[in-house]
């Protein structure tokens, strides 16, 4: 007969590897199950970056802050036959507003400007400067008309410019409607936010974001764009025409300014949704000024908030914002109550991630609904 001792030292033993075989069971079945749902996300972005020998883009997905898939497809340098990798840097056209609505707010909290704040006090001799507040231009509901669709912009494309002389080159146009009564997207609005932030700080655009939203979020990948300097891990631009792939056209990033000329990587994106989550640059109540869905004068809702638009995907709020340059595209979409993150860069102008990342957020969201 077995004593005490020596029993209950057989049960142990034959719990630990019980315990062992349901780890290893459980372990197994989340790796085929991970990636059985990374083949399925594969399958989505296939189905839209079709050319595996040209460019592409890539893609992340976190829950929790956490990254459970991220891959690249594609090249990143043509001529080279460069790979693109998770470090690549692609330019992502109008997200930067988020990162410009994020400086305007910044500002708010040190007592420098007031999102109230009219236009005329910065800006005393823009017309109608004294109807026009920073909430309008946040929202696009200022009636100032988008210098991006004027006729002669191919005029001054190439050409350095400072903030003043780009808003001098749209400030006569005449208005669309009046102040709050409209929603009407436009890029003008948020070149004059750009202006407002130096004239308040002190420094450059480039030189306020870079200090305190990129060095604060840990965005070491996160540049305003150049052709000209050296960036680490570039993802070249390309168009696709009839002939082919050509090379992205040449332009002066002073023109896209602070509504659209910043670069990264989806992992610097994904630090930046974690310093939002972890309200590492502002505090809960005025960073959620960024996330409401703003009205007009009549009520009426626009789905917009300072930088993001707020829609429902699968009956559930998201935040999300994207983004066209020459030669690259851009789309994030977050899921708040969900903590779903999905972010997606393209380096053709030719491939879109709209709907790509909202499908794979979609799906994504589906599966961990599952688990």
């Amino acid at each position: 007969m077995l004593n005490m001792t020596t029993a209950y030292s057989f049960c142990l033993k034959r719990l630990t590897l019980l315990l062992l075989i349901y780890i290893g069971i459980t372990a197994g079945y989340n790796t085929l199950k991970a990636q059985a749902n990374n083949q399925t996300i594969d399958s989505f972005i296939q189905q839209v970056i079709t050319d595996g020998l040209g460019p592409g883009g890539s893609f992340l997905v976190a829950h929790n802050n956490q990254i459970i898939y991220q891959k690249s497809f594609g090249l990143a340098n043509l001529e080279w036959k460069i790979a693109l990798t998770d470090q690549s840097v692609f330019q992502i056209g109008s997200m930067t507003k988020q990162f410009t609505a994020f400086a305007i707010l910044m500002l708010e909290k040190e007592g420098k400007l007031s999102t109230s704040d009219t236009l005329f006090q910065y800006l005393p001799d823009f017309p109608r400067s004294k109807t026009i507040t920073l909430h309008h231009l946040l929202t696009h509901s200022s009636g100032i008309r988008d210098y991006s669709r004027k006729k002669d912009l191919n005029d001054i494309a190439q050409k350095e410019m400072s903030a003043v002389e780009l808003i001098d080159f749209f400030k006569h146009e005449e208005p669309l409607f009046l102040p709050g009564e409209k929603y009407e997207y436009n890029n003008s609005g948020y070149i004059i936010l750009g202006r407002i932030i130096e004239l308040v700080s002190g420094l450059q655009y480039h030189e306020f974001i870079e200090q305190h939203i990129f060095k604060k979020a840990g965005m070491a990948s996160t540049y305003f764009a150049s052709d000209k300097n050296i960036i680490p891990h570039r993802a070249y631009g390309y168009h696709k025409k009839e002939q082919g792939y050509v090379n992205k056209r040449q332009i002066s990033y002073t023109i896209p300014f602070s509504a659209g000329s910043l670069m990264s990587t989806v992992s610097d994106l994904l630090r930046w949704q974690q310093a939002l989550n972890q309200y590492t640059l502002l505090p809960p109540e005025i960073q959620a000024k960024a996330f409401v869905s703003h009205t007009l004068r009549n009520g009426e809702a626009i789905n917009y908030g300072y930088g993001w638009h707020i829609k429902k995907l699968e009956g559930l709020e998201v935040r999300e914002h994207g983004g066209s340059i020459f030669g690259y595209k851009s789309m994030a979409v977050y899921y708040p109550s969900e903590n779903i993150y999905v972010v997606g860069l393209t380096n053709c102008d030719c491939w879109s991630p709209t709907q790509l990342v909202r499908d794979v957020a979609a799906y994504t969201y589906r599966a961990l609904q599952k688990e």
